[in-house]
């Protein structure tokens, strides 16, 4: 049975360290693919060609995707943001311009 005498201190820094490690990591594969097939100036063929050289060389793949593909991944991730926001915008527009739940009820 492990006790926390058999477990020292740097071992469970150790252990932490390596864990949050493996998240960030699975978080950065994540990241990447999903930034692969979000492209819409790239083919189903590099698509594919770059999930392949991802899954089957991981640290490389992702290395090469991140050095290659750095300034248009935070503007792809720009845009995407501008969009969304003016789509919250538009709603909320649409919305607030039917008049207000509150004064019709307090009217009637």
């Amino acid at each position: 049975m492990l006790l926390a005498a058999d477990y020292p201190f740097l071992e469970v820094v150790w252990t932490m360290l390596i864990f949050f490690a493996w998240v960030i990591w699975f978080w950065m594969l994540i990241a990447i693919l999903s930034d692969v097939f979000r492209r819409r100036d790239m083919g189903g063929g590099k698509k594919t060609l770059w999930v392949l050289f991802v899954v089957f060389l991981p640290f490389l793949g992702v290395l090469v995707y991140l050095l290659a593909n750095h300034d248009s991944i935070a503007e792809r991730r720009a845009k995407d943001e501008r969009g969304a926001r003016r789509e919250l915008d538009e709603h909320i527009r649409s919305v607030s311009s039917g008049g207000s739940a509150a004064r019709t009820r307090s009217t009637s």
